[in-house]
């Protein structure tokens, strides 16, 4: 009976060292999955970290661009503005120079006339 027994015993602590290594070894392969899996994350937080300041040059780069572009139409508009002031001041002097002929140009009609 305790030949039996301690037989028993020793299979089930057999058995148990072996569940235990089992255990142990699928422990290290979970740690091992756990270490990829977070360096594949940090690879991945990498990129996209990279794509997004890719991004965001390209995106200060353009709006760079539409800002010069802003400036110089704004420049533009302002040229513009004071070609049309100037041409107005233009059409007022040639308005009243052409007023004056006609007048002169009646008076003389009118002399001629005589």
């Amino acid at each position: 009976q305790l030949h039996l027994t301690m037989s028993e015993k020793n299979d089930l602590t057999k058995s148990l060292e072996m569940v235990q290594k089992e255990l142990e070894e699928k422990e290290s392969e979970m740690k091992r999955e756990i270490s990829e899996y977070r360096d594949r994350l940090l690879q991945a937080e990498k990129e996209h970290q990279d794509a997004l300041a890719e991004v965001n040059r390209k995106n200060e780069v353009e709006i760079e661009a539409c800002q010069d572009k802003v400036n110089s139409l704004q420049h533009f508009i302002s040229s513009q503005k004071l070609e049309i002031e100037h041409l107005k001041s233009n059409k007022e002097e040639l308005n009243n120079s052409l007023k004056e002929a006609n007048q002169t140009l009646g008076e003389l009609l009118k002399i001629k006339v005589r």
